[in-house]
């Protein structure tokens, strides 16, 4: 008779360490599961906030440019804008190509072109004028009217990649 109250003592003590043992593990399970329910919200959580960083960026970026889609400027508005499609393609560190234009890199670049009223219609790249000096393009073109006439955006970031302005005035 002992020898069973102590083999039920024992069956007993066994199976309150299996129980404690098993409910170890499914806190150990539960404890896991919501660490990992917690990493990938905080992972979507980042992603979403980097794409609306990068989102507002472009929006911000563009603005500076996209106000002169059809609208009528002076060759002094068009001198700025020019300055600051060079600016931001230094900034953005664009690429020349061997003739001196920036290369489209489909992220950030901007190229502009200039088409001009004269007998040919020739058109004239933002570098060309740049390097010409604005100044000087200023001194000759400055009460001249022109009309941005093309805007396209890069694919992947949706920022202005190009524009075109044409000479409305002589």
């Amino acid at each position: 008779m002992q020898n069973l109250s102590k083999m039920v003592k024992i069956i007993i003590a066994n199976n309150k360490q299996k129980c404690y043992n098993l409910k170890d593990e499914n806190m150990k399970k539960l404890a896991i599961f919501f660490l990992i329910l917690v990493i990938i919200v905080v992972g979507i959580s980042y992603m979403y906030l980097n794409y609306k960083a990068t989102y507002n960026q472009a929006k911000r970026d563009n603005m500076q440019f996209e106000s002169y889609y059809n609208q009528e400027i002076y060759g002094t508005d068009l001198a700025t804008i020019i300055n600051k499609a060079v600016d931001s393609n230094k900034n953005n560190e664009i690429q020349k190509d061997n003739k001196g234009k920036y290369i489209n890199n489909d992220k950030d670049s901007i190229n502009i072109d200039i088409k001009m009223l004269d007998d040919n219609g020739t058109i004239y790249s933002m570098e060309k004028i740049f390097n010409g000096g604005t100044s000087t393009f200023v001194q000759y073109y400055s009460q001249i009217k022109f009309k941005c006439t093309k805007l396209q955006y890069h694919q992947k970031t949706n920022k202005v990649k190009y524009l075109l302005f044409e000479q409305i005035t002589e």
